[in-house]
């Protein structure tokens, strides 16, 4: 099994990053693996983390294969 841990902060850097490019990238997609294996994740962060993925059902938010946010 492997270890996977939520760097402090990377929820709500990720979504300023998303919200000012419009793209989810490769990295931001391991953040989300990340922080929904995370059991000690707060309301706020479960809360940002589905609003973003609304955003992509919803296609405001486009799924890019970079790993940075070039979009």
């Amino acid at each position: 099994m492997f270890l996977v841990q939520l760097i402090p902060g990377a929820i709500s850097e990720m979504l300023a990053s998303v919200t000012d490019t419009g793209c989810l990238t490769l990295a931001d997609r391991y953040g989300l693996m990340a922080a929904v294996l995370d059991d000690s994740l707060d309301d706020e962060c479960r809360l940002s983390i589905n609003r973003l993925l609304r955003s992509v059902v919803k296609g405001r938010v486009k799924i890019v294969n970079e790993l940075s946010a070039i979009c």
